[in-house]
């Protein structure tokens, strides 16, 4: 009978020993990405160098999941070989949920947007629209697989919400300072679309752990120039410009976000 009861002992020991570790895991959540992601466009950063904010979308995630364990890995002007080559590290075997924005640095768009602002005598705006466009569609493909091959192997069971772009304007040009005609927003708008395709396609190329979650929808009627702005105009410092504001990141991204991890 004491040996049974030793036996019995023993068992729960063991028991509640292997079982401990699936109960006290924390979820793992690793935000990578570029500055759609870090928060540039918030105003206010914890981190300047990268541009991380408490206002971007990954750190409200974090906020509704508080026992998570969260990893900011983003940073304001990645391209895909920054997030392959360095952000990647933070990616573990036990990591459960990543987010990203990427291809947008890759493709130049800042130029892009740049060189659109200038007044039309001093713009080679469709010339900079169609080496964009041409880039997207030729090069950023491989680029993105590559991206999607480097988080399968270093977090294998994770779940990969892959993040869109919105398109940034509505058809005016309220900004001092900048010389966007009708046209030129609608091809830039164009380009959003285009590089959301190209997105969503390399997302469908990656597997059943990947996500695509398109940034346009709820974007609509919060433009650049719209009555309520989620997206910054040219702005003082010129970073922050044609980036989400806080609106944007809290009413546009986190909720594409939670619509998955809940």
């Amino acid at each position: 009978m004491r040996r049974r009861a030793l036996w019995l002992l023993v068992s729960l020991v063991l028991v509640a020993l292997l079982s401990w570790p699936a109960t006290a895991a924390a979820v793992r959540y690793v935000a990578l990405g570029d500055s759609y992601s870090s928060g540039t466009g918030t105003r206010s950063y914890y981190d300047s160098t990268c541009q991380r904010s408490v206002y971007s979308y990954p750190y409200l995630v974090h906020q509704a999941h508080p026992s998570w364990t969260f990893v900011h890995a983003a940073c304001s002007g990645a391209k895909t070989a920054d997030l392959i080559n360095s952000q990647a590290s933070s990616l573990t075997t036990g990591t459960d949920w990543v987010t990203y924005t990427i291809g947008g640095n890759d493709a130049g768009f800042s130029r892009v947007i740049t060189e659109c602002a200038k007044p039309w005598w001093l713009s080679d705006c469709n010339g900079a629209i169609d080496r964009a466009q041409a880039f997207i569609r030729n090069t950023l493909p491989g680029r993105l697989d590559q991206v999607n091959q480097t988080i399968k192997m270093r977090a294998p069971y994770a779940r990969v919400i892959v993040l869109g772009y919105p398109r940034l304007f509505n058809g005016e040009d309220c900004n001092a300072g900048t010389f966007f005609s009708p046209a030129e927003e609608q091809r830039l708008n164009e380009t959003a679309d285009l590089l959301r395709d190209t997105l969503r396609a390399a997302v469908a190329r990656a597997g059943t752990n990947f996500v695509f979650k398109d940034a346009i929808p709820p974007f609509i009627g919060h433009a650049v120039c719209d009555a309520v702005e989620w997206i910054n105009g040219l702005s003082n410092p010129v970073s922050e410009s044609y980036h989400p504001n806080r609106a944007g990141h809290a009413n546009g991204y986190a909720p594409l976000v939670r619509a998955v991890t809940g």
